[in-house]
């Protein structure tokens, strides 16, 4: 006996194309249902009940402001724009959904010194317009302390303040010359410069890695768990 299945598989290549995807296609053929309705009323409680759906589905819009319209101009969005419904805000013009944003100008020039960053360039391009003056030397000062902190949370070796001076020199094209006599506050002995993110100045206990609770130690790494094997009786370390 020939069994035959007529039923034609829908795959997603042959479906119509979400424009919303993170509402699902399920949300879309909500839509579409609703535009089939032929009362009015009936159509637009619908709606209101499919932008609660959306509101559930998408918790994160809360953040935005005007939220509710924006969540109203979504369903006009899966709708096509032909939507006849009571809605609570003004239908969306789809040239001022579709407008693409305005590109923001980033400066592609290299940066100098990596360990420095673009904003100390940016600084000492700054103080270099200064005129000389206690002002511009107690910037200077302020700025070479910052400057050595950054130098020593990516090289751990010690640092020379004149080295700090040179710097600022060089990345201000030499048009910035330290005054002489220029001193620095001393480093604390038990001060610790970390890389960001990477603030290890502290024991982590019972940290769950590869399964087993190891102890971090912040420079020794993970330690294996002291363990006791007991065989036959007879205590072994």
């Amino acid at each position: 006996m020939e069994i035959r299945n007529d039923k034609v598989l829908d795959y997603n290549t042959e479906r119509q194309r979400l424009k919303m995807p993170e509402y699902g296609r399920n949300v879309l053929k909500m839509v579409e249902r609703m535009k089939a309705v032929s009362d009015r009323g009936e159509r637009t409680g619908q709606a209101r009940a499919i932008v609660k759906v959306m509101e559930i589905l998408n918790p994160q819009v809360h953040i935005e402001e005007n939220w509710e319209q924006r969540l109203w101009d979504h369903l006009y969005v899966m709708a096509g724009y032909d939507l006849d419904v009571d809605s609570p805000y003004p239908a969306p013009e789809p040239e001022h959904l579709q407008t693409r944003p305005n590109v923001i100008p980033l400066k592609k020039s290299r940066i100098k010194a990596t360990h420095y960053g673009r904003n100390i360039e940016s600084i000492i391009d700054l103080i270099a317009g200064l005129r000389d003056g206690e002002k511009k030397t107690a910037m200077l000062r302020s700025l070479a302390i910052y400057m050595r902190q950054q130098y020593l949370i990516w090289n751990k070796d010690s640092v020379a303040d004149e080295t700090i001076f040179k710097d600022i020199e060089k990345l201000s094209d030499y048009r910035i010359k330290v005054p002489e006599g220029i001193e620095l506050s001393r480093i604390s002995s038990d001060a610790n410069f970390t890389r960001p993110g990477l603030n290890l100045d502290y024991v982590v206990r019972h940290q769950n890695v590869g399964g087993q609770n190891r102890s971090y130690s912040g420079e020794g790494g993970y330690r294996r768990p002291f363990r006791r094997n007991f065989k036959k009786g007879n205590r072994q370390q």
